[in-house]
């Protein structure tokens, strides 16, 4: 009886080294990689904050001249005749926009569908990295088979010289599939399994269930998706400055030049000064607040998504 009751005595310290928590290296590892994280984050929304502080301060002279009544309404952008009116450059970037959205959007959809829900795993692996290769081809080179390619069908189509809208536009489509149609594929993938057997087990056809189920459970994520693919052709620069024509002018037709947002900042940045320069950097601003209204209305459709899943 004593031998036992000093070998339980014994125990505890043998169990509490084998028991023993967290080292003090251990624990110090674990604190230093969770600075660092945290201090990646904060470096990253630095950076953003950084980036619009320095626009806004180039840009905020522009309120004063040429006059923010001027800048956002006035009709004529020249520098030579010091007149900075955005309305004809972001009526091009309207137009090149919905076109691309147009042309793009249900290229994507219908891509993400059959990867999702109609192609077998080896037709699969085939076109997913098609697609996904599209993302990663450099912009200037979308530019050039514009420029090449589609710019003489476009000119025989519409009578003029093939720089314009309707070019801008297939191009642009073309590069935003990547980006709508993998956001949109995981939007389908998301939907419970259940729906589709439901679906299936009420008679409903591949075609019905995808039109009828499918598609309206995955909304939310397939507007999300259109909404970022927009963000990309706004921001796009090179290879509408290839195949636009680059004239500061209001839509005239499909064919005629026009000139976006991004395109005049690049064109006109190597030589602006003055007024001419702050008035770039103004456009810098309108692209920012741009890009963080769609960023905000993408948060706002999914936190609504999820208050109403």
């Amino acid at each position: 009886m004593t031998e036992q009751r000093e070998h339980v005595e014994a125990a505890p310290p043998h169990m509490g080294s084998v028991l023993k928590m967290m080292s003090r290296a251990t624990y110090f590892r674990e604190a230093a990689l969770r600075n660092l994280f945290l201090l990646c984050a904060v470096a990253a929304v630095a950076g953003v904050a950084l980036i619009f502080v320095f626009v806004g301060v180039r840009g905020w002279p522009v309120v004063q001249d040429p006059g923010l009544a001027a800048f956002l309404f006035g009709s004529e952008w020249s520098a030579t005749n010091d007149a900075f009116g955005i309305l004809p450059l972001v009526t091009g970037t309207l137009v090149v926009t919905i076109g691309a959205l147009l042309l793009g959007a249900p290229l994507a959809i219908g891509t993400a569908v059959f990867l999702s829900e109609i192609a077998s795993p080896r037709m699969r692996s085939i076109v997913r990295p098609a697609v996904e290769m599209l993302a990663g081809v450099p912009s200037v080179v979308f530019g050039f088979f514009g420029l090449v390619i589609l710019r003489p069908v476009v000119a025989a189509l519409t009578g003029g010289m093939g720089f314009g809208p309707l070019t801008a536009s297939v191009i642009l489509a073309v590069m935003i599939v990547p980006t709508i149609s993998t956001l949109t594929e995981d939007a389908l993938r998301s939907v419970a399994p259940g729906i589709r057997h439901a679906s299936y087990a009420m008679g409903a056809t591949t075609w019905q269930t995808i039109y009828k189920v499918l598609l309206p459970a995955a909304k939310i994520g397939i507007i999300d998706a259109t909404i970022l693919g927009m963000g990309r052709a706004i921001g796009e620069t090179m290879a509408v400055v290839m195949v636009a024509g680059n004239a500061p002018q209001f839509f005239a037709g499909l064919g005629e030049p026009i000139v976006t947002l991004t395109s005049q900042i690049v064109i006109d940045m190597s030589y602006a000064s003055g007024t001419h320069r702050t008035a770039l950097f103004g456009l810098a601003i309108i692209l920012f607040l741009i890009s963080m209204g769609l960023v905000a209305l993408v948060r706002t459709l999914s936190r609504h998504a999820e208050r109403q899943g």
